[in-house]
């Protein structure tokens, strides 16, 4: 199998990390049009291939410095290649379908924004005809966590509520917004500003993110925490799921006070688009989280998915949690290890053809569950399952 993964920051070097070391792939092509990125990623594979610590690999790893923004590059970039993830920025991922499409390539990508999702599903009888599927919003949320509700779902004879609780929190938090940057401080923003869809009483509606703060409890050390709205981690489950599922919602985990802070600084304009004394105030408040928030502590990735309804003519209560750390041996984040090594994984099924379904499918229709959550558990992500 020969794999490619576009954009080689955080999250594209340890999907391709994840890649070269499984079973049958001879090649991952990783591209980035920063040159720097990609000899650090070339050279990061090549240290973890000699660890002692972790499985040897002996994939051929070749990196190609390409910029996505020229599209007449695409059908090279896919040329050879079985499957692709991309890892870059979301707006690619309408061109990254089409291409991919005519190529004949399978892909997935991390997604994360709504709107381009409809608009990459709308090209699935196109994909279908050309055998190929691709598969939007694999990283950990959405991604991860909604395949673990939809997973959920299959093991209930009737569902009445499913909530999805995530969070990328820092190990030791600073005062005063207990955070720090685990992905682009854009993605960041985008969450908290755009609407949050969720399913009430069988019908799907928008909320404002960085409402309903609800506390909720995790085992030491982090004890009380908070979660709120945001935008994008649910997905498609509420299109897929809502003659199922009557009552649905994602929400962010944080720890207290949070969302507070960032409710405030969009009340007083701090995320508006519009120049105040010729300065984006979005872009100068973007910029100065970055700069504050980009320290050196490791992080952690919390997930809680819950869902409510009826087992075998009983009331019952499917749990499933995740608590990932940051991973010293190959030095990959728990945002990293949660996001990026699901994303390997659907690549990987992709190519290997454990993914007999074609089209542009969501992940909770393309995917079969149980051998998706088998790989998850493979990769070194505990995924605690318990009923009550």
């Amino acid at each position: 199998m020969r794999l490619a993964v576009l954009g080689a920051g955080r999250m594209g070097r340890a999907a391709a990390w994840d890649m070269a070391r499984q079973e049958g792939v001879e090649l991952v092509r990783l591209v980035d049009r920063d040159l720097a990125q990609l000899e650090q990623g070339a050279l990061e594979l090549h240290e973890l291939a000699k660890h002692p610590e972790l499985p040897s690999y002996h994939t051929r790893v070749e990196t190609r410095q390409v910029d996505l923004d020229d599209t007449t590059t695409y059908g090279a970039l896919f040329e050879g290649i079985d499957a692709v993830l991309s890892s870059a920025d979301y707006r690619f991922n309408r061109g990254l379908t089409k291409a991919a499409i005519e190529a004949g390539v399978h892909l997935c990508d991390l997604g994360g924004n709504l709107f381009v999702v409809r608009d990459q599903l709308a090209c699935s009888a196109e994909a279908e005809a050309r055998g190929v599927t691709v598969v939007p919003d694999c990283g950990l949320a959405p991604g991860m966590a909604c395949m673990l509700a939809a997973h959920g779902v299959e093991q209930l004879e009737r569902v009445d509520e499913v909530r999805i609780r995530v969070g990328g929190l820092p190990k030791n938090p600073k005062p005063p917004l207990h955070y720090k940057l685990v992905f682009s401080v854009r993605g960041l923003t985008n969450e908290y500003l755009e609407p949050a869809e969720v399913v009430r009483d069988g019908v799907t509606q928008m909320v404002p993110s960085l409402t309903e703060i609800e506390s909720l409890e995790f085992p030491p050390p982090f004890g009380l925490l908070e979660a709120f709205h945001t935008s994008g981690g649910i997905s498609t489950l509420p299109q897929t799921l809502v003659a199922r599922v009557p009552n649905m919602d994602y929400k962010t985990i944080r720890y207290p006070g949070h969302g507070a802070v960032f409710h405030a600084m969009d009340s007083l304009g701090f995320f508006s688009e519009e120049l105040v004394n010729g300065v984006n105030p979005r872009s100068f408040t973007e910029a100065m989280l970055e700069r504050a928030l980009d320290d050196s502590d490791t992080d952690v990735v919390l997930v809680r998915v819950t869902l409510k309804g009826m087992r075998e003519g009983a009331p019952a209560t499917l749990t499933f949690e995740v608590i990932d750390e940051h991973d010293p041996r190959t030095g990959h984040s728990a945002m990293a290890r949660t996001t990026a090594y699901p994303a390997a994984a659907v690549a990987y099924m992709m190519a290997s053809g454990a993914i007999a379904k074609r089209g542009v499918l969501p992940g909770e229709v393309a995917l079969p569950l149980g051998a998706y959550v088998d790989a998850i558990r493979a990769r070194g992500i505990a995924i605690d399952e318990r009923w009550s």
